[in-house]
């Protein structure tokens, strides 16, 4: 009775409600996991709530596709994890092999995601701009990290915010709000961001390599961003 019952029962369809139905079983995953890691859910929770409903809003306005997929699925466990590390910045006394482990396995699945994407024909800039926004993500969290840990000063918030400064200015300087060509350059320092601050928060990283790293890692990404500006603030009105 009970098995007829359920046949009837119309599954999740739309990338919309597979979103939404996802961020609900991650959700339960991430309280579960904070609570029992962190002692409380009451940060990470929150910004997954939030990442989810800007997420939500993205697919509304603009998703191409009939099916949320895999790849998105992915992204939005990785945006979990980004979650949780921001529990872990607020909890401050958190181990830091948590920490490290948490971001590795978030930054490891950064290329699955589009690998899915592709090879089930589901790219689109909305997946290009959620999984860019989740990269951004991983390396503020982690940035605060270094920093509320004492493992750095708080010159790593470059590192970590530069993403959030340009859009920040960008709000003031319309020419900054255009589109951007694509660019492997753009790529390829955002894995040396990341792979920076992995670097500095691996609990047996010398001392000696937190300076010159996340000199290295900060002049790379501010180079990266002034092409990116130049090349907005010149190109023809």
């Amino acid at each position: 009775m009970l098995k007829a019952a359920l046949a009837h029962i119309e599954p999740v369809q739309g990338p919309l409600p597979r979103l939404l139905a996802l961020a609900l079983v991650f959700g339960a995953v991430l309280a579960v996991a904070s609570v029992a890691l962190l002692g409380t859910a009451m940060v990470a929770l929150p910004v997954f709530a939030a990442i989810t409903v800007l997420t939500a809003q993205g697919i509304a306005a603009g998703y191409p596709h009939a099916v949320l997929g895999a790849c998105n699925a992915v992204t939005l466990a990785r945006a979990g994890m980004v979650a949780f590390l921001a529990g872990a910045v607020a909890a401050m006394d958190v181990s830091g092999w948590l920490v490290f482990a948490v971001a590795t396995v978030a930054f490891a699945l950064d290329g699955v995601d589009g690998w899915l994407a592709r090879r089930a024909r589901l790219v689109s800039d909305f997946g290009a701009r959620f999984d860019m926004e989740v990269d951004a993500g991983l390396a503020a969290m982690l940035a605060l990290w270094l920093w509320t840990s004492g493992t750095t000063g708080p010159e790593i918030l470059l590192l970590g915010g530069m993403r959030y400064a340009f859009v920040a200015a960008a709000m003031i300087w319309p020419a900054l709000q255009a589109p951007l060509p694509q660019a492997f350059r753009r790529k390829a320092i955002c894995v040396v961001q990341v792979s920076a601050l992995l670097l500095l928060a691996f609990p047996l990283a010398p001392t000696l390599l937190v300076a010159p790293v996340a000199v290295i890692a900060v002049v790379l990404l501010a180079w990266s961003f002034l092409i990116d500006i130049l090349w907005l603030t010149r190109r023809p009105a």
